[in-house]
């Protein structure tokens, strides 16, 4: 974990009218930061007269990369060598910012829900994402003919304001086995696999290893050593009004085609099939396996120790004390 100010070094895409599709951040330095790259902020900092700025000679970076500086010193006609500062934590103001604070958590300097990602979708632009880069849809369709009679191949994987993680960033100790299922702002810990059906989306993520057969909604992070099952769903705070942050704790297993609206602490299962809204009405159980009361499934947000199942007589939700504790195959989980 790091703290600001900071400051990216970019390589922008940009379009054909000047506007910015893209940034990859290569290398970020903080002030105060890794030995190797402290004197960077300094340097980078003195040529800033503005959080985001054009560097026209790399020289200028004085980098200590030899690799990097080779790189960035060969760089096509629609690409730009920026730098971009953030000094607070602040909503975001330019398409550059954005770009940078997906790396961040992509990166994991910062966990999901630590950065403020305001303005986030006003400053993406949708764009195609193809084996070419992006490209922007204004005149795409010429891109594609263009393409087609000189017989290359341009492959439009999809057409989103997010790019998927692996065209910038290769989390250490993880396997993904469907790319396009992870966008670029999620935070995968090492020990985590995301099967092809699992899905994680932007400012979400594992802390810790994790098999994820199912879906990380924004905002959503899952504690270590707990399964999401096939076709599960954790319920996010993008749409439908939600404006609680839904967690998973460690040692939890959602079963397949499972729903959670409510965060839980550790220890916990949730039935396959079932989904736990914070206003389902659930009965719960005491320690002697009694039912106690019911009430609704957000009073129990966050306890531990629940197994949460539907009365296969009655149709009720019920809450009763968890009394197995899960564990991951340890072997799937060596990446």
């Amino acid at each position: 974990m790091n703290n600001l100010p900071l400051i990216g070094l970019g390589i922008a895409t940009k379009s054909e009218s000047g506007q910015t599709l893209d940034t990859f951040f290569p290398l970020i330095v903080f002030k105060g930061g890794e030995e190797k790259y402290d004197q960077c902020f300094d340097d980078w900092n003195a040529l800033m007269s503005e959080d985001v700025i054009e560097v026209k000679d790399p020289l200028l970076l004085n980098l200590q990369d030899d690799d990097l500086s080779d790189s960035i010193d060969h760089l096509n006609d629609n690409q730009a060598l920026i730098l971009c500062r953030i000094s607070d934590n602040k909503s975001i103001e330019n398409t550059e910012e954005a770009y940078l604070k997906l790396h961040l958590i992509s990166y994991k300097y910062f966990v999901p829900n630590s950065l403020n990602l305001e303005n986030l979708f006003g400053h993406l632009v949708n764009v195609a994402w193809t084996n070419q880069g992006p490209i922007e849809l204004e005149g795409i369709e010429k891109k594609i003919l263009s393409a087609k009679k000189k017989n290359q191949l341009l492959e439009i994987n999809s057409i989103d304001k997010f790019p998927c993680l692996t065209d910038y960033i290769i989390p250490p100790g993880v396997r993904i086995a469907d790319s396009s299922r992870v966008r670029l702002g999620a935070y995968l810990s090492e020990g985590t696999t995301v099967m092809h059906e699992g899905f994680v989306n932007f400012n979400a993520g594992t802390l810790g290893p994790a098999m994820i057969e199912g879906r990380i909604s924004a905002g959503v992070v899952v504690g270590k050593n707990s399964d999401l099952g096939g076709g599960c769903s954790t319920m996010g705070t993008l749409s439908g009004g939600n404006n609680i942050k839904i967690s998973v704790g460690e040692n939890c297993l959602l079963g397949a085609n499972s729903g959670l609206g409510i965060p839980i602490g550790d220890n916990c299962i949730v039935e396959a099939g079932l989904y736990v809204t914070g206003g389902s009405k659930v009965t719960k159980y005491n320690a002697q396996n009694e039912p106690e009361l019911v009430i609704k499934a957000s009073e129990l947000a966050g306890q531990d120790n629940l197994l949460f199942i539907r009365n296969s007589q009655n149709g009720a939700i019920e809450a009763k004390v968890n009394p197995k504790s899960i564990e991951l195959n340890e072997s799937l989980h060596k990446n």
